[in-house]
């Protein structure tokens, strides 16, 4: 079954919309997690499995950033660890591997190996700016989902994503494009920032019901409801609404799992109420 697929069957199933990040920064574990050197890898997979274990049952999908894992002596390791768990653990629950790939074809195809074989992600961030070749090794995988950058949430999206091209901004023509000729095996979406929701409300007619993650909810400032009215698709769902740090820090204390569930739990149900 391909990521899309299960994605849908997830939204359904489950009735949420919600992605969990999993953005494991030790500065802010819990005492009994605090480590340093080798013990480090161990403490990012034991922080990121409770986080995943507690939050299952409310979340859509869960995201974990590679860079926060890359960062540390054994991190890699741990994030393949993570992946594994919560693919044995969890099946029904896709794992998108946030990465923002994007290189030349050869060096796209290892990526490709990276994302999908050695660390066994459903779904990978990638970034369209090398355009299609670049995108190919990760297209031909119709099985696995790829994610594209199109209007990001960080301020300095207007930078390049709102320039205008043949009349039209360059966000609206990544969004044409890949919907409409990148999608040939129906494993794309895009990456829409909560910051942005007019965008939102643009991107959302122009690619129909193809799925959105979004991120910038919580921390950065989106707003939930206006989300969900400018994203959601027709059915009510279509979205992969993510929230990192408001979940992952819900308290830094011994309880940090059961915050952490309080946390997701409170957030689906404050989307499911504006669906």
């Amino acid at each position: 079954m391909g990521f899309v697929r299960r994605l849908r069957d997830r939204w359904q199933q489950a009735d949420t919309l919600l992605c969990v990040g999993l953005d494991p920064d030790p500065a802010r574990f819990p005492e009994s997690l605090v480590a340093t050197g080798d013990d480090v890898a161990d403490s990012l997979f034991a922080f990121c499995r409770d986080i995943a274990d507690a939050t299952a049952e409310f979340a859509c999908a869960f995201k974990p950033q590679i860079a926060y894992f890359a960062a540390h002596n054994g991190g890699e390791a741990a994030l393949q660890r993570l992946i594994a768990h919560i693919n044995g653990t969890h099946p029904d629950v896709p794992v998108i591997l946030d990465a923002k790939r994007g290189d030349i074809g050869s060096t796209a195809e290892q990526y490709a190996v990276e994302a999908f074989d050695r660390y066994g992600a459903d779904a990978v961030t990638l970034n369209p700016y090398m355009g299609r070749d670049s995108a190919v090794p990760f297209l031909q995988r119709f099985d696995r989902g790829c994610i594209f950058l199109c209007h990001t949430s960080n301020p300095g999206a207007r930078d390049f994503q709102e320039l205008m091209v043949e009349g039209e901004p360059l966000y609206r023509r990544i969004a044409r494009t890949i919907a409409g000729e990148w999608n040939d095996d129906g494993n794309c979406a895009l990456v829409v920032g909560a910051t942005f929701p007019e965008e939102l409300k643009d991107i959302r007619g122009i690619v129909g019901d193809m799925p959105l993650l979004i991120p910038g909810v919580g921390a950065q400032g989106g707003d939930v409801e206006a989300v969900v009215r400018n994203g959601r698709n027709a059915d009510g769902t279509g979205l992969m609404i993510n929230s990192s740090r408001g979940i992952l820090y819900a308290s830094p204390g011994a309880g940090y799992a059961e915050a952490a569930a309080d946390a997701a739990r409170s957030l689906r149900d404050a989307i499911n109420r504006f669906r």
